[in-house]
């Protein structure tokens, strides 16, 4: 592929990575609020959320090997449609007073994001070798898109449909959802067959028990399930401490803003310093946003608290996209990405519908601890793929 098509179908891919966020941002901010408004039990607030994600978790294989048949953009295309009935079904859902409705309409929304997790995966698969963590980093800095825009819309379009709160929001993402497949049908990458014959393909129970497969999903699935548990929290915790809206969207903006505008230099970092350095510091920002998150309940509190969040996904994200590139060969992509992804969501999953529950039963500060065993976990197999990348260079005796 030309270095001009490269380029192009990355500027396309962050376009759409970002126009998908401004509808994710609305589910981000408002889907605990509407779970809180419409079941009595308030434990299940964030079970429309956990119900998002587990429709991404359970839709990553099946949309890989679709994909494997009917290329990238045809894939990426239903992922905007998913997202469009999702934000039309949400609204009218509210209108109805249907949780049920309304957690229908976040699975479908899961569809559109196991699409999108996708993007990354088809910038590396039209990069140069050495441009693969830039590329990765290139893609999702549409997320500025989504930081620039997304908090400030979902606030501006939440009473559009006055006297149904919220509703106009997820109207607002509908529309969203159509504009981003302007982009996307404008990709052009080739399907994403696997390359040659079967007979080079190991097993999948093989390939599972390399160490670079099992910190790179261990880091993956650790950044999304943390962040997911800490951000779905963040809305309730706020209200319940008597912020404005707008100040919940102003942290969430500044949440977003510090996901993505670090992928300016991730790539760059790893090239650099190495992929596990960035791996580590990565874990060292989650804890320090506990300790920020733990240590008031004033607006600085929950601002750099997010804003240290965001970073942290960010490095620990890329670093183990980046760091999957290792554990399969062509032959081996797509059951192996699929894999991933499963893994990924079903942490973020966890990650939500636990932290309705932790909120709700322990508080703010619980949420926050409740990191801890998965960052141990994640260090200790990040430490294992470290010590077999030094014995693979020890010269032999």
């Amino acid at each position: 592929m030309s270095v001009d098509r490269y380029r192009f179908n990355i500027t396309l891919l962050a376009s759409a990575q970002g126009l998908y966020l401004v509808s994710g941002v609305t589910y981000i901010m408002f889907a605990g609020l509407v779970g809180q408004m419409l079941v009595d039990n308030k434990l299940l607030a964030t079970l429309p959320i956990a119900i998002m994600t587990i429709g991404t978790a359970t839709s990553t294989v099946p949309m890989s090997m679709l994909m494997k048949r009917i290329g990238r953009r045809f894939g990426f295309l239903i992922g905007a449609t998913a997202g469009m009935i999702s934000g039309l079904l949400g609204a009218y859902a509210i209108t109805q007073s249907s949780f049920e409705l309304f957690c229908l309409a976040a699975l479908i929304m899961g569809i559109y994001q196991a699409c999108t997790q996708y993007y990354r995966f088809a910038a590396i698969e039209s990069a140069p070798s050495n441009y693969v963590s830039r590329a990765v980093s290139f893609v999702l800095l549409g997320g500025v898109i989504s930081a620039l825009i997304g908090p400030s819309l979902a606030v501006y379009s939440r009473d559009l449909l006055d006297p149904f709160p919220f509703a106009g929001g997820f109207a607002m993402a509908a529309l969203v959802s159509v504009v981003a497949m302007i982009p996307l049908s404008l990709v052009r990458i080739a399907r994403p067959m696997e390359d040659g014959s079967h007979e080079g393909a190991r097993p999948l129970g093989e390939i599972i028990r390399q160490p670079a497969f099992v910190a790179a999903v261990m880091n993956a699935a650790t950044s999304y399930g943390l962040m997911v548990l800490v951000m779905t929290a963040t809305p309730l915790a706020m209200t319940a401490c008597g912020f404005e809206m707008y100040d919940t969207g102003m942290v969430i903006q500044w949440h977003i803003l510090a996901m993505f505008i670090p992928s300016f230099f991730t790539g760059t970092l790893i090239h650099r310093f190495g992929v596990l350095t960035i791996l580590f510091s990565g874990m060292a920002l989650f804890i320090l946003s506990a300790v920020f998150a733990t240590s008031g309940i004033e607006l600085i509190n929950f601002g750099a608290a997010l804003v240290l969040l965001g970073v942290a996904w960010n490095f620990l994200f890329v670093g183990g996209t980046t760091l999957l590139t290792e554990a399969y060969q062509p032959s081996e992509k797509a059951k192996v990405q699929g894999l991933n992804e499963f893994i990924v969501f079903a942490a973020a999953a966890v990650g939500s519908f636990s932290s309705g529950g932790l909120l709700n039963f322990s508080g703010w500060n619980a949420v926050n601890y409740g990191m801890a065993p998965f960052l141990v976990v994640t260090f200790i197999a990040t430490l294992w793929y470290a010590r077999s990348k030094r014995l693979q260079v020890q010269p032999a005796e």
